[in-house]
């Protein structure tokens, strides 16, 4: 399994903002944009509570396994893989809806004089923050459950290329 790259949910935050900040001053030009949903950013806050909640419980579960405590309850293997994952998607999805709200917040800075406006560019705002903690939960949970490196050789016993 592959490692998340901060530069892919850049490159995708990137294009998706652009993308969707292009997108708004077009619909704008055309009728009404559509809004932001209050619900966007509690449910990406959510999700990074379940991340966050689930690598914190994995880190005890794996230290207690690595101490020999007695009674420690084990981490299945393909549990760990299944929450790395989780914790992949929920990265690349967060960093597209982040830069999709984050093109329209950048639109609606324009008409922040505009109440309704106001309420949708903070909306995208918090959208955005939260999708940020998505990505670092993910991050962190990919972090616990990576498998631990050999300690003499970097190469996995095979000797380097002169």
């Amino acid at each position: 399994m592959k490692q998340l790259r901060v530069r892919m949910l850049a490159a995708l935050f990137a294009v998706a903002g652009v993308l969707s900040w292009a997108g708004a001053r077009l619909w704008d030009s055309v009728g009404t944009l559509p809004r932001v949903p209050l619900a966007a950013p509690i449910v990406l806050a959510l999700i990074a509570v379940v991340l966050l909640a689930t690598a914190i419980s994995l880190r005890a579960r794996l230290r207690a396994q690595r101490e020999r405590r007695p009674g420690a309850k084990g981490v299945e293997p393909l549990m760990a893989a299944r929450a790395v994952v989780f914790g992949q998607a929920s990265a690349l999805v967060a960093a597209l809806v982040c830069g999709m709200y984050g093109g329209v917040g950048v639109f609606m800075l324009e008409f922040l004089d505009i109440p309704a406006r106001r309420d949708q560019a903070y909306y995208a705002g918090f959208s955005v923050l939260a999708g940020i903690g998505v990505i670092a939960a993910a991050f962190f949970l990919e972090r616990v459950c990576r498998l631990p490196e050999d300690g003499d050789d970097e190469h996995g016993g095979a000797a380097p290329a002169a």
